[in-house]
């Protein structure tokens, strides 16, 4: 089977398209960047240059000969590319797409909405699909590393609320199943990390993996807002952000399921493994 990898340089999609090779197979990537592309994979990768934001040509040409599509997208506006990207892939004849969505689509929180749209755009091709509903990626924790380098301390307005992230490796393992398998065409599978913490719980872990203390200090949300406005801007990502958190702290994502021992047939990376393994980032 022929994988196209959207995504490719990214958290995500740059790990499932390491582990198609780990496998044996030679995927094709649509990047807007064949230096960086080549940088991260050599040549063992066919590399398509282009941009969802204006694809042209570019997406029929990336799409000849493939069989299936990883789909990674985000934004407001991610509708519109997603939408793109399966109306070119009908039209090369595509059998299967795996577009990496969010669990907050069964909840309407944050970005929910926004990969609602995606999926009904993917459902509406006609293409087989699969949906990998994921909680919060580990990785995201890497945006507290500057405050806990500087104070040891990490400030948040989810208070005692609990959430499940996952780690990028076991989403990207979930992603090469579904491509690889074909067994879960059809399913949107929510997947989400072994246990759901308290951002309390995660600085102290950090704290753990780097031998120092890591404290927690509780925000409003008006300054959750105004923090990240400061580097988000005014708009729907700065208000999706904080509408997590609040749901966060109000007990509403709080999910735990069997997605990724269902699928790969292990338990989820612990977070405390993902700080071990990100330590550096926070010392």
């Amino acid at each position: 089977m022929r994988s196209l990898i959207f995504g490719a340089t990214g958290t995500v999609g740059s790990r499932v398209t390491q582990q198609l090779i780990d496998a044996g197979a030679r995927p094709a990537v649509f990047a807007r960047s064949a230096k960086r592309t080549k940088a991260l994979f050599g040549d063992r990768v066919d590399i398509h240059v282009g941009d969802l934001e204006s694809p042209g040509g570019s997406l029929a040409t990336a799409m000849v000969g493939v069989d299936e599509i990883f789909l990674v997208t985000e934004g407001v506006d991610l509708v519109d590319r997603d939408r793109a990207v399966v109306s070119a892939a009908v039209r090369a004849g595509v059998r299967h797409v795996v577009k990496l969505s969010t669990l907050d689509v069964r909840t309407g929180i944050g970005t929910g909405p926004w990969h609602a749209r995606g999926e009904a755009a993917v459902r509406g091709s006609g293409i087989a699909f699969t949906f990998l509903q994921a909680a919060g990626f580990m990785s995201n924790a890497l945006g507290w590393a500057e405050s806990i380098r500087g104070e040891r301390v990490l400030r948040s307005s989810t208070g005692d609320g609990r959430i499940a992230f996952i780690h990028p490796d076991d989403i990207a393992s979930v992603a090469v199943a579904a491509l690889t398998t074909r067994d879960h065409d059809g399913e949107a599978l929510v997947i989400t990390g072994r246990e759901a913490l308290s951002y309390g719980e995660m600085a102290a872990a950090i704290g753990r993996a780097i031998g120092e203390p890591v404290a927690f200090e509780e925000l409003s949300d008006r300054e959750a807002y105004a923090r990240t406005r400061a580097w988000a801007g005014e708009g729907p990502t700065t208000d999706a952000l904080v509408d997590i958190w609040r749901s966060v702290r109000e007990g509403r994502l709080d999910t735990v399921t069997d997605g990724v021992e269902r699928v790969i047939g292990r338990r989820p990376i612990a977070f405390a493994a993902w700080a071990a393994e990100n330590a550096d980032a926070f010392r």
